[in-house]
């Protein structure tokens, strides 16, 4: 099995930033991939972005393209999403995520594992 666990959400204003970090423990070699979801308030699940492990190839929602950075450590087994200009939209628990297949969906059911999520607040 794989454990996912999320730090770094927090409040802060919008235009701010914000670092998340999610690290994987367990049979990490099974891990091909990982990638970020947020879920707010009455609203379904969406996908982030998004990285292989190994080519470092990534893929982002249209939505935060430009603001969003998302990276790996391979030794660290980490994945890090680096927030920018940060909008009250952005206002999410975001969930981290593995996948066992080198691809990158944007589908959450085809991840195999997650973590508990941390609360991101973008206040106006």
């Amino acid at each position: 099995q794989v454990q996912l666990e999320e730090s770094g959400g927090g409040l802060v204003q919008a235009g701010g930033s914000l670092r998340l970090s999610c690290v994987a423990s367990g049979r990490t070699l099974t891990v091909s991939a990982m990638g970020w979801f947020r879920q707010a308030p009455g609203k379904e699940r969406e996908f982030v972005a998004s990285i292989l492990k190994y080519s470092g190839a990534t893929r982002y929602a249209d939505s935060v393209k430009g603001r969003f950075t998302i990276s790996r450590d391979y030794a660290k087994n980490t994945a890090y999403l680096q927030m920018d200009s940060l909008k009250p939209e952005d206002t999410a628990v975001y969930y981290c995520a593995g996948i066992r297949e080198s691809k990158l969906p944007t589908n959450d059911r085809a991840y195999d594992y997650w973590g508990q999520g941390t609360q991101v607040t973008v206040s106006s």
